[in-house]
């Protein structure tokens, strides 16, 4: 990925908190946001769903009451948000922040969002909504194993996503006959922004973390939640592609014990947190990245600091390449 393009006459580079799922980022921006006065834009494709709220993290309506925020809510479980369309949202908030007299400060763990920022962006071939509804139907019950080997094959460049990735990729390449990644080549728009990241990650303490953060999802009520998403949701709805939702169908369905559905949602999670922490290492500019870990003591310190400008050099580190999340 190319270093962000300056700035453009006074406008300041954005700044963006990201990180692995559960490393609590969103824990720190808010304390961040409050005490800067700023509004929150989320970057999370998931958070943007309406119902999806105890699996996805989503602020509550305390947290909301302190800091403005954007981008939760704003879609129906059936719709599709491409990281371009998400991008175009940002920069109305952008606006909306502004006019609150609030600086923006994007925070969340959709690496396609957060690069859509600064990394090119793409106008997406126009596909065919019947064909794309017929292969929804064949592709929608795939197991992700097998999903990904079809990527493997078509488009090896993105085989390393997530589902909803992955399912674009088979989408664009069987319906246009070309790789979708040949179409991010050859379409690609220029970037508007630059940005400076904040990425907030514990190290070897984020399994622990993860697990936490399971069974706390659980006694809030999470298994409910799905259930009474389960009675109006579609089941081939993109918003059911969030972290632990399918696990949770399973287990609602009688396919799982709570206990089998728990240990499931904690592995599962903790595999899409060592993707991300890849993503994040290979993808941002370390030119513009901080680093911290939330757990230390200093950390609001460091984070203040980055929002300020007063860092030059990566603080903290991301767990080394291959270093497990335990």
């Amino acid at each position: 990925m190319s270093a962000p393009h300056p700035p453009r006459g006074d406008e300041r580079p954005l700044r963006v908190i990201c990180g692995p799922t559960a490393a609590g980022k969103s824990a720190l921006a808010l304390r961040l946001a409050e005490a800067e006065g700023a509004a929150i834009l989320s970057a999370d494709s998931r958070q943007l769903y309406r119902g999806f709220d105890i699996g996805t993290a989503k602020p509550t309506p305390a947290e909301r009451a302190r800091v403005p925020h954007f981008g939760l809510d704003l879609a129906d479980p059936m719709e599709r948000w491409t990281a371009a369309r998400w991008a175009g949202d940002c920069e109305r908030w952008l606006v909306e922040a502004g006019a609150l007299g609030r600086a923006p400060l994007i925070v969340g763990g959709t690496g396609f969002y957060v690069r859509a920022l600064a990394a090119p962006l793409f106008e997406e071939p126009p596909l065919d909504p019947g064909a794309r509804a017929r292969l929804a139907g064949v592709l929608d019950a795939m197991p992700l194993a097998e999903l990904r080997r079809w990527v493997e094959a078509i488009d090896p460049a993105r085989a390393h996503l997530q589902r909803a990735q992955l399912l674009r990729a088979v989408e664009v390449a069987l319906l246009t006959g070309e790789r979708l990644s040949s179409w991010h080549r050859r379409a690609a728009r220029p970037p508007r922004h630059a940005v400076r990241y904040l990425i907030v990650d514990p190290g070897p303490r984020l399994g622990e973390r993860i697990a936490e953060r399971a069974d706390a999802m659980l006694a809030a009520g999470w298994v409910e939640e799905v259930r009474r998403l389960a009675d109006w949701v579609p089941a081939e709805a993109p918003a059911w592609n969030a972290s632990g939702y399918e696990v949770l169908r399973r287990h609602v369905r009688g396919a799982l014990s709570l206990a089998e559905a728990r240990d499931r949602l904690v592995i599962d999670t903790r595999q899409y947190a060592k993707r991300q922490r890849t993503w994040l290492r290979h993808q941002l500019p370390p030119s513009a990245v901080v680093r911290v870990n939330p757990d230390d003591p200093d950390a609001f310190a460091v984070a203040r600091a980055w929002w300020r400008g007063e860092l030059d050099d990566a603080q903290g580190s991301l767990p080394r390449r291959g270093e497990e999340v335990a």
